[in-house]
């Protein structure tokens, strides 16, 4: 449902004003939670009742539960079943010489009525019901999204490939509606990356939703060409080379959003491999108040980018989070009085008021010509979207010594390893501990859905391997998710940060400086009271937000 055509619903009734319209259109981005949950956050509406009781007002229909409430088989009978999945649309209840009743998805559509209307040749009534009610009844009745994917998949099944680069097969309709499904679908499962993987005897796909990668129901092996051939189409990539790896780029619309996808292809033994990055900017809140930090590792963040100098180092593995905690850091400074330059490769969220360089090493624009470049620039801040070699390293550093603020990521297992590999990049020791102000390690851990999380008692050797003693943790309860349709039946519903802040303290500097092994540049660390990534992770765990495994996984 249109979220904002449910707000105007709402502020038209005098419910909300726009600016706490604005507020919870931040909280719903921030959180990937639904529009009537963050309307009860603020205290609008006090259950999801209230709200689809007034959208059932504003659209002149009775609002009705769909708890335990089956069709009867003729009235399902009166709707195909692709039409009511594709429409969003559940018949509940026939009126002899008046009309078919049913609930919508999207009860604000007025469209999907007309639809109907011609699709059953009879007149349409509304009631209204809660969406996840109407959505898991269709799935109930009509089977759900895998009965749309298999309907398609029939329909490719029975098609010929002919040529051998697939150009007609990856224009023909079924091929075209295939890959917008499946793109759609991983977009509405909130994915970061869409896996298209050919091999000798099967062509699988795959998402990776919270970090986690999922099968869906592969189409046949031969379509393998022109399916991937249809997604380069769609990335303005060249179809016809298939020897040489390929980058391109997707702007879809989705409902109200754009969603930006950057496409990367490999030649394999089998065919190309295709791997989709979703972009969706606005499921991410680049905002710190918004990133549920530690509020430690907030107000440090904050104190850090508004110090006139030195590097600021964010590390972690790919997918970690680093480059979102980065530029948030930098939308609290983005104002008139400060000068921001960013690197980045590629530039993956545009925000006004910062000017972004793509990098581009095939016409020569690398990191350190663009860093050369942004001194001669008068900028206050920069952010290297990733030192990766000796002359990057050493611009930062010389733009650190001259006066700028310098934010960058790693890719290091800890916060000390950053040390060891500016060093080993040829970074001399002085110049590091002059410069460097502090290392955030990072990784994301999926936390536990708050709709099926259930306390549990872990097993002693689950403990152990967290290193927690069973016998002293009291009445500390744990908690697990015990799966349910709203996490996908995988127990977890979006991520959370574990830190680890290194600050650059006088006897942290001084260790630099002699160049130490890491191993006792972390433990000084800790003795100066820094809290590790598996500390962080158990107090996540007590605190409820994660599982041992996640914590266990990624520490």
């Amino acid at each position: 449902m249109d979220t904002n055509l449910s707000l105007d619903v709402f502020i038209n009734n005098g419910m909300l004003d726009n600016t706490l319209a604005k507020d919870i259109k931040e909280e719903m981005a921030n959180s990937g939670k639904e529009l009537w949950e963050s309307l009860i956050d603020f205290g609008v509406i006090s259950s999801p009742e209230d709200f689809w009781n007034v959208i059932a007002t504003e659209v002149g229909a009775q609002y009705i539960s769909l708890v335990d409430f089956v069709p009867p088989q003729h009235v399902l009978d009166m709707l195909p079943a692709a039409q009511a999945r594709m429409l969003g649309a559940l018949p509940v209840e026939y009126r002899n010489g008046e009309g078919l009743y049913v609930c919508l998805e999207d009860p604000l559509n007025p469209q999907a009525i007309d639809d109907l209307r011609i699709a059953t040749n009879r007149d349409i009534y509304l009631h209204v019901a809660a969406d996840y009610e109407v959505r898991a009844r269709i799935a109930d009745c009509y089977g759900g999204a895998e009965a749309v994917m298999n309907d398609l998949l029939g329909e490719l099944s029975n098609m010929n490939v002919g040529s051998q680069d697939g150009v007609d097969e990856a224009n023909a309709a079924p091929v075209i509606k295939f890959v917008n499904l499946v793109i759609l679908q991983a977009i509405k499962e909130k994915a970061s990356d869409i896996h298209l993987e050919p091999f000798e005897n099967e062509f699988k796909i795959r998402y990776r939703v919270d970090g986690a990668l999922y099968e869906m129901s592969p189409p046949p092996v031969h379509l393998a060409t022109p399916v991937i051939s249809r997604v380069k189409v769609m990335a303005g990539m060249n179809i016809a080379e298939r020897r040489v790896p390929q980058d391109g780029r997707i702007v879809m619309k989705v409902e109200q959003y754009s969603v930006d996808m950057r496409v990367n292809s490999l030649p394999t033994q089998y065919g190309e491999s295709v791997v989709l990055r979703v972009l969706d900017r606005n499921s991410v809140s680049l905002n710190l108040d918004n990133l549920n930090l530690n509020p430690h590792i907030h107000e440090y963040i904050l104190d850090t980018i508004n110090k006139p100098n030195g590097i600021f180092v964010v590390t972690g593995p790919t997918g970690s989070g680093k480059t979102t905690t980065l530029y948030a850091a930098l939308r609290e400074v983005n104002t008139i009085d400060s000068k921001v330059l960013t690197a980045e490769d590629p530039v993956e969220y545009d925000i006004d008021g910062i000017i972004q360089v793509p990098i581009n090493e095939a016409i020569g624009v690398s990191f350190p010509r663009v860093l050369r470049a942004f001194l001669r620039q008068d900028p206050d801040r920069i952010l290297v979207g990733e030192i990766r070699d000796k002359d990057t390293a050493q611009i930062a550093i010389q733009a650190a010594l001259t006066g700028h603020l310098v934010l960058s990521t790693l890719h290091t297992n800890d916060a000390a390893g950053a040390v060891t590999r500016f060093i080993d990049m040829g970074v001399q020791p002085f110049l590091l501990s002059a410069t460097i102000i502090a290392i955030l390690a990072q990784r994301l851990v999926r936390t536990t859905c708050p709709y099926c999380k259930t306390a549990y008692t872990p097993s002693n050797s689950l403990l152990q391997q967290l290193g927690i003693d069973s016998s002293l943790i009291g009445s500390q309860q744990f908690f697990t998710g015990t799966r349910c349709d709203k996490c996908a039946n995988t127990g977890y519903k979006g991520r959370k940060a574990l830190h680890e802040l290194l600050h650059a303290s006088d006897p942290i500097k001084d260790m630099i400086t002699e160049n130490v092994p890491s191993i006792i540049l972390k433990q000084k660390a800790i003795e100066l009271g820094m809290s590790t990534l598996r500390e962080d992770g158990i107090q996540n765990i007590f605190e409820g937000h994660t599982t041992i495994e996640e914590v266990l996984k990624y520490t």
